[in-house]
Order: structure tokens, then C-alpha cells, then sequence
């Protein structure tokens, strides 16, 4: 099996619209201004694929070299921005709790959809035979956005307290080097995805998280 690379350019597209929508509620709910918004939404888009460019020289990162994806965060932003300033009703409860079930699915589709691609990258780059970096470069393109994002925002990263957001990741990525070794590419790159897609939405939806330490 073949993927167009339409099919993934739309794919990414989906991932950078649900990751910039998160950064902008984010943002929203720490009272940011709107270049506050901007920055914390277009981070949270394209910041892990930065870091990743970052790791294995790709410089300058692809998000300078081809920023669509810069400009579909951006514009993603635009319009929340626009929306919640005109109408602030939609801020409320029943309405955000709709606009968050959609945003979860589009979400999880991102995660894995950016896991992968992190993972590919590595691979076009030389380091196929390093399988430890490529899952980290996989994980950390899936899930460094939302680190920024959180750090900026002067929070514990999400990653690290809820509904196994990285483990999906981590999952997905163990998945695609495994994959690789016994069939095409492009079959372990869907395979791998929707394992990513599949734990993130069950998380989401039964609440699970990996147990902690009760201090009370």
C-alpha cells in the first residue's frame, strides 16, 4: 500500500489545527492577549517538529523552510480568536464540552499522525538503524509541542499527569521500528498511527492514567 502524499499532507493539516486549537484554549484560559494566543498556538503546532529538526541537524527546521503548517496554525488561531472575542458565550460549559469531544478525536489523529512522520523523518535522514533515536525523535514530534506549550504557559506539561498522552505516542513509535522490520513503510506507518489514534481515544474516553503517588 502507497500513500499519497496528499493524504498525509491532509492529515498533518488536521493534526496542526486540533494542536494549535489546544494551544489557543490554553492560552485563552490564562487571560493571554492575542499575540499570547498566537505564540502558545503555533508552538504547540509545529514546536515538536522543531525540536525533532533541531536533534538531527535539519537546519533551518522545516517550519521556516515550509511554513504552511506555520500558516494553517495561525490562521486555526485567527478564528478561535475571533469567534470567542464576537460571541464569548461559546466559552461556556455547553458549548466548549462539544468543541472539546471533536477536538480530542482531531487531537489523537495529530498525535498519531505526527509519531509517525517524526519516526519517518529520522529514517530519510540516515538514522533508520538507530531505533531508539527514531522513537524519540517520533515521540518527541508527537508530544513537544504541548511541553512548550505548557511551559510557556507556566504548567506542568499535560504529558506528564494525564490519560496516557505520551504512552500512546511511545506505543505507536515502538510499533512503526517494529513494523519496519517485517513490511513496507507505508503499511507500518498507517498500522502505527492508528494504534496511537486507537489508546488515545480510549484514554480520553474511560479516563485512564498511569497510577501515581497519593500524598494526602
Amino acid at each position: 500500500m502507497q500513500l499519497q502524499p496528499n493524504i498525509i499532507f491532509i492529515v498533518e493539516i488536521i493534526g496542526t489545527i486540533a494542536f494549535a486549537s489546544s494551544g489557543a484554549m490554553v492560552a485563552v484560559r490564562k487571560r493571554l492577549d492575542l499575540f499570547g494566543i498566537i505564540v502558545l498556538g503555533v508552538i504547540t503546532a509545529v514546536g515538536g517538529g522543531m525540536l525533532r529538526d533541531l536533534m538531527i541537524g535539519n537546519i533551518p527546521p522545516n517550519m521556516f523552510r515550509n511554513p504552511v503548517y506555520v500558516l494553517a496554525a495561525f490562521l486555526t488561531v485567527l478564528v478561535l480568536f475571533l469567534l470567542f472575542r464576537c460571541w464569548p458565550f461559546l466559552l461556556g460549559s455547553r458549548y466548549i464540552e462539544g468543541y472539546e469531544k471533536i477536538m480530542n478525536i482531531l487531537d489523537a489523529i495529530g498525535l498519531g499522525a505526527f509519531t509517525v512522520i517524526g519516526i519517518d523523518t529520522g529514517v530519510e535522514a540516515g538514522y533508520g538503524d538507530y531505533h531508539f533515536l527514531i522513537i524519540f525523535l517520533g515521540v518527541i514530534t508527537g508530544i513537544g509541542g504541548g511541553i512548550l506549550r505548557d511551559i510557556m504557559a507556566g504548567e506542568t506539561p499535560y504529558v506528564l499527569k494525564k490519560h496516557i498522552y505520551a504512552c500512546a505516542s511511545i506505543a505507536g513509535a515502538c510499533l512503526y521500528v517494529v513494523l519496519l522490520q517485517v513490511t513496507r513503510s507505508d503499511s507500518a506507518m498507517i498500522g502505527s498511527a492508528l494504534l496511537v489514534v486507537a489508546i488515545r481515544i480510549l484514554a480520553s474516553h474511560f479516563r485512564w492514567d498511569l497510577p501515581g503517588i497519593d500524598m494526602d
